[in-house]
């Protein structure tokens, strides 16, 4: 072997042993997890649950800050332009990840090239609701009030482009119904609007209505899974109320900037699903209705780039465009 060789060898050992060193000590100050969405939505309450889980079980500090607006977007982008030394993550989902790349006509972020995935967490159907007075009982009533009287019914979500909008638009397309959208920048405006009667109807994520849902605050019209949420049973999926093979669901998974060292990512992905299989952690996920998940930061980025597929065409069919 060559001189030139064996320093070049020793070189990359050191650098691997570097690495490692680095890894075993991460993490040496708080890391800031951003979540794009308001505070108090499902995003935020997963956000919190698993970060606060591996707080108490290894010490690491955490600090979550709520960066919403333009869908994601604004929170992403800045995990995405952040150090990439394992200090900024954030929580995306469906829609900040794989939706807005075709929605939006520039994105400040590629998905792909600019984010690191660490680890999925989670996901969770979408739940269609009504207020707690509210004449209607079922899916049905709602598909034919609108048929009756198109755009008369009014449908709550947050955020333009989100996956509740596209699962609105979906939906309406599938069932032949014209709701009126109405777009909120969080859960909390929307929530207090359809419990007081002045929206009639709402879509979002389970675990951020089911707490509602729970006080009976809000009555569950419809599920968008193929199969009912279990902390929900009595709630017939969209599919079952008459409009075949319906389905759409949301995912959330922690990103961290591209060129974060796999070590670290490595490290971050084992706390993470570590924490995922604790049962008093997998109780809270359930109790707020999203099903824990886990896995590989690669079937992760799988995940990802395979729904960027799956969302592009659906995003065109409906025609919504945001810029």
């Amino acid at each position: 072997m060559s001189i030139s060789r064996r320093h070049a060898l020793a070189a990359a050992s050191l650098l691997l042993a570097a690495g490692a060193a680095f890894a075993q000590a991460y993490p040496t100050k708080p890391i800031k997890v951003i979540v794009p969405f308001p505070a108090g939505g499902g995003t935020d309450l997963i956000a919190r649950e698993v970060t606060t889980k591996i707080q108490t079980t290894k010490g690491w500090n955490f600090v979550v800050e709520n960066r919403p607006g333009t869908g994601g977007n604004i929170g992403i982008d800045l995990v995405a332009k952040s150090p990439a030394d394992g200090y900024t993550i954030a929580l995306g989902q469906t829609s900040n990840l794989a939706i807005n790349p075709t929605l939006y006509s520039k994105m400040p972020y590629d998905s792909v090239k600019d984010l690191t995935p660490v680890g999925l967490v989670a996901n969770a159907p979408l739940v269609m609701v009504v207020g707690e007075t509210s004449p209607y009982k079922t899916l049905a009533e709602v598909v034919a009030a609108s048929k009756a009287k198109p755009g008369s019914l009014n449908m709550a979500f947050s955020g333009n482009g989100t996956v509740a909008h596209l699962t609105s638009v979906l939906f309406q397309k599938s069932a032949g119904v014209d709701f009126t959208h109405i777009p909120y920048k969080g859960a909390g405006p929307a929530s207090t609007d359809v419990v007081s009667g002045r929206v009639e109807l709402y879509l979002s994520s389970v675990p951020t209505l089911i707490g509602q849902i729970k006080t009976g605050k809000m009555r569950p019209i419809a599920v968008t899974s193929l199969k009912r949420v279990d902390d929900l049973p009595q709630v017939p999926t969209i599919a079952e109320s008459g409009v075949k093979d319906f389905e759409a669901v949301t995912w959330f998974g922690f990103v961290a900037p591209a060129g974060t060292p796999k070590d670290i990512v490595a490290v971050l992905n084992a706390e993470i699903n570590k924490a995922l299989q604790s049962a008093d952690l997998k109780k809270k996920l359930s109790d707020q209705g999203a099903d824990v998940l886990g896995g590989t930061p690669e079937a992760f980025g799988s995940l990802i780039k395979s729904d960027l597929a799956r969302w592009a065409p659906i995003v065109k069919a409906s025609g919504a465009t945001l810029d």
